[in-house]
C-alpha cells in the first residue's frame, strides 16, 4: 500500500508536481507512459522531459513518442532512443511536430522509420523547392506511395515550421511548391495509367489561389484550372478528341490527390474557378478560354486570374494561357462598377458565414484573412493596370509593393503584414494538428492552450492567444475598410507628415475606379471637406472612409460625394453634426445611402439640413402616425400669424416627414432585406403608401385650418369635409403621386344656405391657391376631377346635393371611383355620413348589370387606346401598360362591385386587401391572385424608385443609364442588372419587370375581358 506518505507515494507525488511544472495537464498519465517499456531507459532523462516541456502540448508529444517507439522495427528502438538523446536537432524536430500533430504522429506510427528524415538537414533541405520536393516524390508508381511520399515531405516542411526554421512565408511557399510537385507527379502517373489519352493531348495545369500565389495552407483545396490542346503537328479536326483524352487525363489525376485510402487523401483539386463554373467543361482549349473570358467572364473571375501560374503538365502552353489572361487580369479595373462588385463580392462571402461561426472564422469573418486579401488584391488591380511592380501573385509581397509605390502608407502595411502573418500562423497550427481544413478559432481550452504555446504564448497560452487574435482582427477590420479610400484623403489633406502622397494621376484612376464620372470635381470635394488640421477636418478624415465606401456602392458616386459636402456646408459649424456621424454608426452609414440613391431624398434633406438627425436615432426613421402628424400641424399652423405663413409650417411639416420616409424606404428600415428583388416587398410598400397617405392627409388638414381660420376664425357657417380618392384614398400613395380629393359640406343648424355654399366654395378656393404658392418643397398637388360632371362641375357640393346626383345621374365609372373614397381630413361626421350616402353606389346590392361590365370593359379599352403617352412602350409603362397598375386595379374593382354586397371583406378601399379577400371568398385562385399582387407591387415600387431617382414622377424607366442602374438597386438588384446588354433589352431588372407583368396580363385578359 502506498500513498503521499510512504516514500514511494512521495515520490510519485513529486514527479507530478514536476511533469505539471513542465507543462503537462495529465501528469499521472506521463508517468504511466514516461514508465512504459518503449521508452527505457530514458524516461527519466531531464533533457528529453525539458524537450517536451518545450512543445505545444507535452502530453500529446509524450503519446506519440511512446507509439513511435513501440512501433520501431526490432532494433531500432534503441537507435531511436539514443538519436533522440544525442542529437538536439532531431530530438527538436520531432517533438515539436509530435507535440503540434496528431495527424503526423499517426503517419509517423503507420510509418516508423520516417523519424529518420529528420535526422538532418541539408542546406539544400533548408529550404527547398519545387525541384527538391520532384526528386522526392520521384519515386511514387502509384496513388498510395505518392500520398505516403507527400506526407514524408509535409513532415520536413511542419519540422521547420515548428522549430523556427522556417517562418510563415516560406512554409506558406514550401506547401505550394510541393502541391506543385504533387500535381506533376500525379499527372505523371495518371499519364502512365492511360498513356493513349497521354499521347492525344497537350494538357496545362494552372494553379489558382493560395497555390498559384505560392502561400498554400497546410490543409486547403488546391484550385486549379486545365487548359488542353491537340498535340503538336495534330490536325484541326483532331481537337474534340484531344479534349476528351485530356479531359480523362485531367480527371484521374485530381482523383489520385482526392480519393481517401488508407493513406489517407493528399488534397482536393478544386477545378470550380473554371469558366461556367462546375457548370462547365472541366478542360477547354486556349481559345475557349479568352472567348470566354472576354466575353461573359464576371470581375471575380478576373480578380482569381491574378493568381493564375502554370503548375504542370505542358509548359509552353501553360505559359502561354498565362501571356494570354494576364492583360485581361490587369485591364479588369476598367469594368463597369468594378470597385462596388469587388466590395460586393467580399460583402456576399461574409453573409454566407453561419450566424454562429461569425465571431470565430478567421478566413471569412470581419477582419480575417479575406478582408486583407481582398483588399490588396483590390489595390492591385486598381493601380497594376498602368505599374508592373505591383503584379505580384503573392499577398505580403503585393502589400509590400503597394507600400513602396506609396498606393498605401507604409504604417498600414506594415500593420498588416502583422496581424496577416499572425493569422495565417494560426490558422496552419490549428489545421496541422489533425491535418484537416478549418478555419474556426477553437473554442475547447486544451486546443486553445496547444495553439497559444505553439505561437511562443507564455505563461498564460489561452488568454494570450485570443487576446491576439481579438487584436489582429480590429486592426484588419480597422485597416480595411479606410485601405482604399485614406490615400486619397492624405493626398487631399495638406499635412506634413499626414501619411501617403497618392500621385494626381493614381487618385484619379483609384476615382474612377470607384466609379466617379468626374474625379477632378471629386478630389475638389475631398479636399474641401479633408483639408486642414481643423478639428473638423480630422473628424471628416475619420468619416470619410465609410461614407465613400458606401457612395462606391451606388450607382453615382458623384451625387452622393456631392451631396455630402453640400449637407456638411450647411451644418459643419454644428457642434452635433459631425459628432453624430463620428459617434453613432448607422447615422453615416444611412446619410451615405440616402445621399447617393437618387435626387428626391438629399433635396429634401438640403432644404432642412437638421433632418440628419432623424438617420442617426434608433427610431428615428419610424413612420409617426396619423393622429400624431395631424396634431403637430395643427399646432404648428395654430401658431401662424397668416393664412400663407400656416401653410408654410404645414409644408415644413411635410418636408419632413417626407424625408423620414424616403430615407426608411431608401436604407430598408421598411424592406424584408431577405426577400429577393421584387418579392416580399408587400408589407415594406404598405407601409410607404400609409405614412406617404398620413402626410398629406394631416398636411390637408392643416391647409384646411389654415384656410378657415384667416378669414372665419374658428366658425365656418358650414362643415366641411376633405374626401380622398384613388391611391389617395386606398392608402396607396407614390412618392409622386397626386392627392385625388372630393370636397363636401353641409351647412350648419340655423346657417343661411347661400351663404354655407359661398363659404365653402371661397374655402376650397382658399384652400387650393395655398397649396399652389411657390415653394421649393415637393408639391401637393390636389387633383378634383372625380367629382360629378368633372372637371365642369362645382368644386365643392352639399352632401344633399351629392346624393341627388349620385341619385339621378351617377354613372358606373362614378361607382368605381367610389370604391377609394375615404374621409381624410375636415369634419369626421360629414365624412363618415358622405360614406354612408355613397356605400349603396359602390356596393350595389343588385351587382353589376351586364351592360355595367360592358360599359367598364369599354372604358378600360378606351383608356388603353387614348391615354397611354405616344411613343411608350406598352410593356414598361407601370400605369396603363400591359399588366400594370391599371390592369390589375380595375379587375380587382370590377370583382368589388360585383360581390362586395354579399361580402362585406371586400368593402375596402385598398386594392392588395380587396384581391386577397377575393381569393379568400374563391372569386380567383391563389396562383392568379399571387401573380396580380406581385405584379401590383413591382409596378407601385419601380415608380417609386423612379421619383427617389429624377425627383419627379414618371411612369416608365428612365433612359439615362445612371437613373436606371439606381432604380435597379432601390429594387434590390445588384450592378450591371440595368446595364444594356448584347441583346438591346434592358437587363435583368427591365426582363424581370415584363415577365411579371405579362404574367399578370393574360390573369387580366381572363379575369376582367372574357369572364363572366
Amino acid at each position: 500500500m502506498t500513498g503521499p506518505g510512504t516514500p514511494f507515494g512521495g515520490r510519485r507525488q513529486g514527479r507530478f508536481s514536476q511533469l505539471a511544472r513542465r507543462g503537462f495537464t495529465d501528469p499521472r498519465a506521463a508517468s504511466l507512459l514516461l514508465d512504459h517499456e518503449a521508452l527505457h531507459p530514458v524516461g527519466d532523462d531531464g533533457v528529453l522531459l525539458d524537450a517536451l516541456a518545450a512543445t505545444a502540448d507535452p502530453d500529446l508529444a509524450l503519446a506519440a513518442l511512446t507509439r513511435l517507439a513501440e512501433a520501431q522495427p526490432e532494433g531500432d528502438r534503441a537507435v531511436l532512443l539514443d538519436t533522440l538523446l544525442a542529437a538536439k536537432p532531431l530530438r527538436d524536430r520531432l517533438l515539436a511536430v509530435l507535440g503540434a500533430s496528431e495527424a503526423l504522429g499517426d503517419h509517423l506510427a503507420r510509418h516508423p522509420v520516417e523519424w529518420r528524415t529528420l535526422t538532418a538537414f541539408d542546406t539544400a533541405d533548408l529550404h527547398p523547392g519545387i525541384e527538391e520536393f520532384t526528386a522526392a516524390l520521384a519515386e511514387a508508381t502509384d496513388p498510395d506511395s505518392l500520398r505516403v511520399g507527400y506526407r514524408r515531405a509535409l513532415l520536413t516542411i511542419a519540422a521547420r515550421d515548428m522549430t523556427g526554421t522556417t517562418g510563415f512565408t516560406e512554409t506558406a511557399a514550401e506547401l505550394a511548391d510541393l502541391a506543385t510537385a504533387t500535381l506533376r507527379a500525379a499527372l505523371r502517373i495518371a499519364a502512365a495509367e492511360a498513356p493513349e489519352d497521354a499521347a492525344g493531348c497537350r494538357l496545362a495545369v494552372i494553379g489558382m489561389g493560395k497555390c498559384g500565389g505560392r502561400e498554400l495552407n497546410y490543409v486547403s483545396d488546391v484550385d486549379v484550372i486545365f487548359v488542353a490542346e491537340p498535340p503538336e503537328g495534330a490536325a484541326e479536326d483532331t481537337e474534340p478528341a484531344a479534349l476528351r483524352a485530356a479531359t480523362r487525363l485531367a480527371a484521374r489525376m485530381m482523383r489520385i490527390c482526392s480519393d481517401t485510402t488508407a493513406e489517407g487523401t493528399i488534397w482536393p483539386v478544386d477545378a470550380n474557378l473554371r469558366p461556367e463554373g462546375r457548370n462547365g467543361p472541366l478542360v477547354r482549349t486556349l481559345s475557349s478560354h479568352l472567348a470566354y473570358y472576354h466575353r461573359w467572364a464576371k470581375t471575380w473571375e478576373f480578380q482569381a486570374l491574378l493568381k493564375a501560374r502554370p503548375m504542370a503538365g505542358d509548359e509552353e502552353l501553360g505559359a502561354r494561357y498565362a501571356e494570354a489572361v494576364a492583360p485581361l487580369v490587369w485591364g479588369a479595373a476598367e469594368r463597369d462598377n468594378f470597385v462596388p462588385d469587388v466590395q460586393r463580392m467580399r460583402r456576399r462571402v461574409e453573409e454566407s458565414i453561419p450566424a454562429d461561426r461569425v465571431d470565430r472564422e478567421l478566413k471569412l469573418g470581419p477582419g480575417g484573412l479575406r478582408d486583407v486579401e481582398f483588399a490588396v488584391q483590390l489595390l492591385q488591380l486598381v493601380h497594376g493596370r498602368t505599374d508592373p511592380a505591383l503584379r505580384h501573385a503573392s499577398t505580403l509581397d503585393a502589400l509590400h509593393a503597394l507600400a513602396e509605390g506609396g498606393y498605401i502608407g507604409r504604417k498600414d502595411a506594415a500593420s498588416l503584414h502583422d496581424s496577416y502573418e499572425f493569422l495565417r500562423t494560426v490558422e496552419h497550427r490549428i489545421q496541422l494538428y489533425r491535418l484537416r481544413r478549418t478555419h474556426l478559432m477553437p473554442e475547447d481550452e486544451a486546443d486553445l492552450r496547444r495553439l497559444g504555446r505553439s505561437l511562443g504564448l507564455t505563461p498564460d497560452p489561452v488568454a494570450e492567444v485570443t487576446a491576439a487574435w481579438r487584436r489582429h482582427t480590429t486592426a484588419v477590420r480597422r485597416l480595411h475598410e479606410k485601405l482604399f479610400y485614406r490615400p486619397l484623403l492624405d493626398a487631399v489633406a495638406g499635412l506634413e507628415g499626414g501619411g501617403v502622397r497618392l500621385a494626381p494621376e493614381a487618385a484619379r484612376v483609384r476615382l474612377v475606379a470607384l466609379g466617379y464620372a468626374d474625379p477632378a470635381a471629386a478630389l475638389r470635394h475631398l479636399t474641401a471637406l479633408a483639408s486642414g488640421v481643423t478639428r473638423k477636418a480630422a473628424i471628416q478624415r475619420t468619416l470619410l472612409p465609410v461614407l465613400l465606401d458606401r457612395f462606391a456602392d451606388s450607382a453615382d458616386p458623384d451625387a452622393g460625394l456631392l451631396g455630402f459636402r453640400k449637407v456638411s456646408d450647411a451644418l459643419g459649424t454644428s457642434p452635433w453634426y459631425l459628432r453624430l456621424l463620428r459617434d453613432e454608426g448607422a447615422a453615416a452609414e444611412n446619410l451615405a445611402r440616402v445621399l447617393s440613391a437618387g435626387r428626391l431624398a438629399p433635396d429634401l434633406l438640403l432644404r432642412a439640413p437638421e433632418a440628419v438627425a432623424l438617420l442617426g436615432d434608433p427610431g428615428g426613421l419610424a413612420p409617426r402616425g396619423a393622429t400624431a402628424l395631424r396634431q403637430e400641424v395643427l399646432a404648428a399652423v395654430g401658431r401662424a400669424d397668416s393664412a400663407e405663413a400656416a401653410t408654410v409650417a404645414a409644408r415644413g411639416v411635410r418636408r419632413r416627414e417626407l424625408f423620414r420616409t424616403a430615407a426608411a424606404d431608401i436604407v430598408g428600415a421598411y424592406r424584408p432585406t431577405e426577400a429577393p428583388p421584387g418579392e416580399g416587398q408587400g408589407p415594406a410598400l404598405d407601409q410607404v403608401g400609409d405614412a406617404l397617405t398620413d402626410i398629406n392627409a394631416a398636411t390637408l388638414a392643416g391647409a384646411l385650418r389654415a384656410a378657415v381660420q384667416a378669414r372665419w376664425g374658428d366658425e365656418l357657417p358650414t362643415r366641411f369635409a376633405i374626401i380622398a380618392m384613388g391611391r389617395f384614398g386606398g392608402h396607396e400613395l407614390g412618392y409622386g403621386s397626386d392627392a385625388d380629393v372630393l370636397f363636401v359640406h353641409e351647412a350648419r343648424e340655423g346657417a343661411d344656405r347661400a351663404e354655407a355654399d359661398r363659404a365653402a366654395l371661397a374655402v376650397a378656393g382658399e384652400l387650393t391657391r395655398l397649396l399652389q404658392l411657390p415653394s421649393g418643397d415637393p408639391p401637393l398637388l390636389i387633383d378634383t376631377a372625380l367629382r360629378p360632371e368633372g372637371r365642369g362641375g362645382p368644386l365643392v357640393r352639399a352632401l344633399d346635393n351629392y346624393a341627388a346626383y349620385y341619385r339621378r345621374w351617377s354613372l358606373v365609372w362614378e361607382s368605381q371611383a367610389l370604391l377609394r373614397a375615404q374621409p381624410v381630413a375636415g369634419d369626421p361626421e360629414l365624412g363618415e355620413r358622405f360614406t354612408a350616402l355613397i356605400d349603396p353606389l359602390r356596393y350595389p346590392e343588385a351587382g353589376l348589370s351586364e351592360s355595367d361590365v360592358r360599359e367598364i370593359r369599354r372604358l378600360k379599352a378606351r383608356m388603353e387606346a387614348e391615354r397611354l403617352p405616344r411613343g411608350a412602350d406598352p410593356t414598361t409603362h407601370t400605369k396603363l401598360g400591359r399588366g400594370g397598375l391599371s390592369d390589375i386595379e380595375w379587375t380587382v374593382q370590377l370583382l368589388q362591385l360585383r360581390h362586395a354586397a354579399e361580402l362585406p371583406e371586400l368593402r375596402t378601399t385598398r386594392t392588395r386587401r380587396a384581391l386577397a379577400a377575393a381569393e379568400a371568398a374563391g372569386l380567383l385562385d391563389a396562383e392568379d391572385a399571387a401573380v396580380l399582387d406581385a405584379a401590383w407591387i413591382l409596378a407601385s415600387r419601380v415608380r417609386n424608385a423612379v421619383m427617389l431617382v429624377r425627383g419627379r414622377p414618371q411612369d416608365t424607366f428612365p433612359t439615362d443609364p445612371r437613373e436606371l442602374a439606381a432604380v435597379a438597386r432601390y429594387l434590390g438588384y445588384e450592378p450591371g442588372a440595368a446595364r444594356q446588354q448584347d441583346t438591346g433589352s434592358g437587363g435583368q431588372m427591365i426582363d424581370d419587370y415584363r415577365r411579371t407583368t405579362r404574367r399578370a396580363r393574360t390573369v387580366v385578359e381572363r379575369l376582367f375581358y372574357d369572364g363572366d
